[in-house]
């Protein structure tokens, strides 16, 4: 548990660093401010955000031409330019200002620590996508050891918003890319989580094509778990009874339920998947 807490606080000590360079900017302490050639200037390698809206980044640049940088990004010395370490959507959309300059604050952190200064101001700052921020999430778990609780007290967010976010990293790859896209929103992704693979998909795929509401969504799925598994039979006459005791015999090493009823031999299947393996049997 030692272990845990120091690691714990030195996350927490990230976060003051991100936290006193913007209340210095905001003092106007211009020490820590200078203006960089955007060309001089490097995305951080360990960025969380893996999708730009360009619609959103074309408004920001817009409105960075009109009212200028309201907020300098931070960056890092590195390889005789600078990393960034915060502010790349505000990078990205100098860039597309066609700006050759920014301001920026040029902090003095510890190459060990880019990452998690990387994960921690985005979470703080950005809006991530659903699974970008469960994936934030998680490595900064793994990195530090420490509990759930542990880091929604450091990052002063629920317990609950942390736990639902991680689940959604057990989605199916193909649902993980419905909400990707925008496809699906993260609400209907928490009701899906739980559901097996082929349930969860057919319901991702049900919601995108009918266009449900989550309320519909959940509607849905309950509606599932409350139909009782299907009974399905299948009959086939059989003109002699000693061919029916033989097929009987054999169905019950192959694991299958038979009932013979005159000449009749009845097949009980509890759901579809005894039914698809059944099919194979036979084919």
């Amino acid at each position: 548990m030692a272990v845990k807490n120091r690691l714990g606080r030195g996350l927490s000590s990230i976060l003051d660093d991100v936290e006193d360079a913007y209340r210095k900017d905001v003092e106007q302490d211009s020490s820590m401010i200078k203006e960089v050639n955007l060309d001089n200037i490097v995305p951080n390698i360990h960025q969380p955000r893996k999708h730009f809206d360009q619609q959103a980044l074309k408004d920001l640049s817009n409105s960075i031409v009109k009212h200028g940088l309201l907020q300098p990004i931070v960056v890092v010395e590195k390889d005789n330019g600078y990393m960034i370490i915060a502010g790349e959507r505000r990078y990205r959309a100098s860039k597309l200002a066609n700006l050759t300059k920014i301001d920026a604050i040029v902090a003095n952190y510890d190459s060990k620590n880019l990452r998690e200064l990387a994960l921690i101001e985005n979470i703080q700052r950005e809006n991530l996508s659903p699974l970008e921020l469960a994936n934030s999430y998680k490595e900064l778990i793994e990195e530090y050891e420490i509990t759930q609780e542990e880091l929604s007290n450091i990052l002063y967010k629920s317990r609950s918003q942390i736990t639902n976010t991680l689940r959604l990293l057990s989605l199916t790859p193909h649902v993980q890319e419905l909400l990707n896209s925008g496809k699906i929103t993260q609400g209907h992704a928490k009701v899906i989580v739980g559901l097996d693979e082929k349930t969860e998909i057919m319901i991702a795929d049900t919601i995108v094509g009918q266009k449900l509401s989550v309320r519909d969504s959940e509607d849905l799925i309950k509606s599932i778990k409350n139909t009782p598994p299907e009974k399905v039979s299948v009959k086939k006459d059989f003109s002699d009874l000693k061919e029916i005791n033989v097929i009987s015999h054999k169905l019950k090493e192959l694991g299958f339920n038979s009932k013979k009823s005159g000449n009749k031999l009845i097949l009980n299947f509890r759901d579809n998947n005894e039914i698809e393996s059944f099919l194979k049997v036979i084919e």
